[in-house]
């Protein structure tokens, strides 16, 4: 993997090249913005930072020996948390506000916290679909949720985003999340990531 920092050419982008520090820094500002929403409970808004064509992944993960780490992820099709398209998203968005959900209310107070962002040029061969100018990008999330007087959850993870530029701002177009654990103590998962 290229590990040099935004080597454009004139050509455009080399795929799996780290972005510039100004992209870099853009990425953050938009994760921090997407994570203020959320806590906030700005749903609508967060969901207009998803592309239409949102791929939207959180598998279940298992124990396994090293030997068969390959398989502590369940692969597509298999189980998942969340297998969501924008439109789905959107069903539960409408849902939160219609007042019928009743695991959201009250609503839960949530907290954000994204960091380790490594972001690079999408290597086209790699992401099937995505163009050179689109972004790869790593982080880790902690996302500390509390609700009603005694329930309290903490979920930490991954997430490996593909990020499209749309006139001057990011979408998301792909979301996969790998949370830490593989048993949720959780009494629901009605939290986006």
């Amino acid at each position: 993997m290229v590990t040099t920092t935004d080597t454009s050419t004139e050509a455009g982008p080399v795929a799996g090249a780290l972005a510039s520090a100004q992209v870099h820094f853009e990425v953050q500002q938009f994760y921090f913005r997407e994570a203020e929403l959320l806590d906030d409970g700005r749903y609508a808004d967060w969901l207009a930072l998803m592309a239409d064509d949102l791929d939207y992944w959180m598998p279940t993960r298992t124990n396994r020996l090293r030997r068969q780490q390959a398989l502590a992820t369940a692969a597509r099709g298999e189980a998942a948390y969340y297998d969501e398209s924008k439109e789905s998203l959107a069903w539960r968005i409408r849902r939160f506000d219609s007042g019928m959900a009743w695991a959201e209310d009250p609503p839960s107070r949530t907290r954000h916290l994204v960091t380790n962002v490594v972001a690079r040029y999408v290597d086209p061969e790699e992401h099937v679909g995505f163009a050179a100018g689109d972004l790869s990008v790593r982080s880790a999330f902690l996302v500390h949720r509390n609700r009603l007087e005694r329930e309290e959850n903490v979920f930490a993870g991954s997430r490996e985003d593909v990020l499209r530029r749309t006139g001057g701002d990011f979408q998301v177009a792909r979301r996969v999340i790998l949370l830490d654990q593989n048993v949720l103590l959780s009494k629901n998962i009605s939290t986006f990531f």
